[in-house]
């Protein structure tokens, strides 16, 4: 993972928009609201896999949708690093103690007008998971070797306001793992393997 950046980029390089430059979403002059995500790498028997969220079904925002653990950076956290250790652990229960940071992905801005810093850290087997009732109804993995393969890097499109929108989608065992969490997972295989994304 040495390709991973040392240091959170101040401008964000990615974006929700990066598949639609004629069907923007992201209004200019927004200044974005701060978060960070952990985007977990576990070491298992088989080989490294992918812990993510499925968020509860009933929240007013991105209901039932995959992601990774993560939320605002809030005025007390010292770092990205911190406030996604922080979130991580409110949302799943996963202690921080399992968690060894390694480096951040591209900053990406969202079309709900969040700059988020992704994390990635190696989550050391021997966590318990224990969701947070009111945010998350699963907490699920994937196998790395799956998600680095583009093949499974599918562009889906939807209709937005008259217009045809595309975006990242890696369906997983009745699992759709779309949007912004696609896209930095998409942004960890260019960084990974060098290709373009």
């Amino acid at each position: 993972m040495a390709l991973l950046h040392a240091a959170p980029a101040d401008v964000a390089r990615r974006s929700d928009d990066d598949l639609n430059p004629d069907a923007r979403i992201i209004p200019d002059g927004v200044v974005p609201k701060p978060a960070a995500v952990l985007v977990p790498l576990v070491p298992r028997a088989a080989g490294l896999s992918m812990l993510l969220t499925q968020r509860t079904a009933h929240l007013s925002r991105h209901a039932g949708q995959v992601a990774f653990p993560g939320g605002r950076i809030d005025a007390g956290d010292a770092s990205p690093v911190a406030a996604a250790l922080r979130e991580t652990e409110e949302e799943t229960g996963i202690a921080r103690d399992f968690v060894e940071p390694l480096g951040y992905l591209d900053t990406y801005l969202t079309g709900t007008s969040y700059r988020v810093i992704p994390v990635v850290g190696l989550l050391r087997p021997g966590f318990t998971v224990t969701p947070h009732e009111g945010e998350v109804a699963d907490v699920f993995e994937v196998p790395l070797s799956f998600l680095m393969d583009p093949q499974h890097h599918e562009r889906h499109s939807r209709e937005w306001q008259g217009r045809e929108r595309f975006y990242y989608a890696m369906p997983y065992e009745g699992r759709y793992i779309w949007g912004a969490t696609a896209g930095m997972i998409r942004n960890l295989y260019a960084l990974v393997y060098g290709r373009n994304a």
